[in-house]
Order: structure tokens, then C-alpha cells, then sequence
């Protein structure tokens, strides 16, 4: 499992379909080979404000930015038939994109799912705290390549 993608969503509101800021991280054969950062318009530009509050992000950044549905294709190639892993993907990540491909009529894909939280059995901070990772917590583009690197730690465990 040298190959996977590590990603990490913020969302503008409760609703797992609000998807604000994308983040990817592929690594192949242990190393990093693409990221992808893309802030996304939620439907209507709606954020609630302790969303807001946690990650940042604001109408304004993402008033003329491209909706989920508009940047799907971009991000497919990483996730379709692959493995992905994200920290507490199975309650977040997982079924946030689900969720939102299910908001613009797409098909959720075929991938194998992995959590580096039910790895390390910790939140993000603590572990990136723990394992010295350098982390911006709730930026996601921070957080995947936080996941990724302990995700690559796990393996060279292995």
C-alpha cells in the first residue's frame, strides 16, 4: 500500500454535502507525486458561522470559485479504484464525499478505505504532536499531507 491518496474536506455548514475546501495528497511507491488544493463553492455560498470559525474560509473566498460537480473530475483519477486514506474518514471524510456526489447526482466510486485515526487511535493534533508532523489544523490541504505522513510512517512500521 506504498500507493494511496490522503484526503481531507472542510465543509461550510452540518450538511456533509457543503463541501468548502478539497484536499488531496497522492504518494506513489512512498513518495509525494501530486497535491491538489481547491477551494469549492458550497451550494448558495452558505457557510454557517462556526464553520467559518473553525476553518476560516468565508463566502467571500469562495464566491468565484468552482462547484464540487465542476472539479469532480479532476479529483476522480485519485480516488476511483484506489486506495484512500484519510484521519477519521469513516465518521468525515468518507461519507462527505459520498454525500456531496450523491448531492450533484454522481455515483460514488469504487476505493479502498483506510483511517489513520483508527490506526494511531488519536485526533490529528495529537498525533502530528506526537510524531513532531508540522500541522495547520483544519486547513486541509495541512491535513492531508498530516494523514499522509502517518500513513507512511504506519507502513515503514509494518
Amino acid at each position: 500500500m506504498n500507493t494511496f491518496t490522503a484526503i481531507d474536506f472542510e465543509t461550510a455548514q452540518g450538511y456533509r454535502w457543503s463541501i468548502c475546501q478539497i484536499d488531496l495528497i497522492r504518494v506513489e511507491n512512498g513518495l509525494i507525486t501530486k497535491e491538489l488544493n481547491i477551494l469549492v463553492q458550497p451550494p448558495n455560498n452558505y457557510y454557517w458561522p462556526q464553520f467559518t470559525a473553525i476553518h476560516g474560509i468565508k463566502a467571500k473566498d469562495t464566491i468565484n470559485s468552482p462547484t464540487f460537480n465542476q472539479v469532480w473530475n479532476q479529483m476522480a483519477p485519485y480516488i476511483e479504484n484506489q486506495n484512500v486514506i484519510a484521519h477519521n474518514g469513516f465518521a468525515f471524510d468518507f461519507p462527505v464525499l459520498s454525500k456531496t456526489l450523491e448531492y450533484y447526482g454522481r455515483s460514488a466510486p469504487e476505493y479502498n478505505k483506510f483511517c489513520t485515526y483508527k490506526i494511531y487511535k488519536s485526533n490529528l493534533a495529537k498525533c502530528c504532536q506526537e510524531h513532531n508532523i508540522p500541522l495547520n489544523h483544519h486547513d486541509a490541504l495541512s491535513d492531508a499531507k498530516a494523514c499522509a505522513e502517518l500513513n507512511l510512517r504506519h507502513l515503514k512500521n509494518l
